[in-house]
């Protein structure tokens, strides 16, 4: 999995690398049960600060997506494992919601939400449009 960092973007470096990951777990580029290099290793080949990356993958470990094993390092979790944590669903919801509101205050009709959800998706499934 490539990593790009844009260090003039507004984004913090720490999200865009969590935003990436996840991408990154969602296309199959990394598997459950994988191991995320680590926080050392990761920060000197992305050129970042090591507390960088411990951020991102504390942000990670909060949302469930990797589990942080002292010593060890950071796994991906199995999406069997979140699922039975439905606060993460909820945490979800809530985080669509906003940006369909956004979306509709936009003027974006519901079928134009549709289309770029679905747009979104196959995307990330590596799937023709």
């Amino acid at each position: 999995m490539i990593i790009q960092i844009e260090p003039h973007s507004d984004i913090p470096i720490y999200t865009q690398l969590t935003n990436q990951i996840i991408e990154g777990i969602a296309r199959g580029e990394m598997k459950p049960g994988d191991a995320l290099p680590s926080v050392r290793s990761f920060a000197a080949d992305l050129g970042v600060n090591m507390h960088t990356v411990n951020k991102s993958y504390h942000e990670l470990e909060r949302k469930g997506i990797i589990r942080i094993i002292p010593k060890s390092g950071a796994v991906i979790n199995s999406p069997d494992v979140i699922v039975k944590e439905a606060h993460h669903f909820m945490r979800i919801k809530e985080e669509f919601k906003l940006v369909v509101a956004e979306a509709l205050v936009l003027g974006m009709t519901k079928e134009q939400i549709r289309e770029n959800i679905q747009s979104i998706i196959l995307d990330l499934k590596g799937e023709p449009k």
